[in-house]
Formats: structure tokens, C-alpha cells, sequence
């Protein structure tokens, strides 16, 4: 487990490991949200480069008859 300190002005580095691994680059926009006591950082993408990001994914999934 990686540990990072909050600045004075609440400010983190993301280590160099992580920012390799998700191919992170300076100036990218990152969404912050709680999910309880945890701070989650998810990588913003624009909706241009998420074309296609569903391809192949099963659409065969189990409905109610009201539901068809």
C-alpha cells in the first residue's frame, strides 16, 4: 500500500507508479467523490474517446415479462 501526505493547502502527488498505470497526463481532469470514508479519484474522459467502449459487452440478460 502506497501512503501520501495532504499539504498545508490540501494539496496530493499522485505516485508515479499509479499515474503510470492509468496513463495519467499532466493537465488531465479527474472527478472526486466521497464514497464514505474513502476520497476516489476517477479519470474524466472525454465522450469521444469512450465510443465503442461497450463492443462486445452480453446484452443477453434476464427480464420480467412486464419488462419485454
Amino acid at each position: 500500500m502506497i501512503t501520501i501526505t495532504v499539504s498545508p493547502k490540501y494539496q496530493v502527488v499522485i505516485p508515479k507508479e499509479i499515474r503510470k498505470g492509468l496513463k495519467l497526463k499532466p493537465g488531465q481532469k479527474l472527478q472526486v467523490m466521497q464514497a464514505g470514508d474513502r476520497i476516489e479519484y476517477i479519470p474524466f474522459k472525454e465522450i469521444k474517446k469512450a465510443r465503442g467502449f461497450l463492443k462486445g459487452m452480453d446484452i443477453d440478460i434476464l427480464r420480467e415479462e412486464d419488462r419485454i
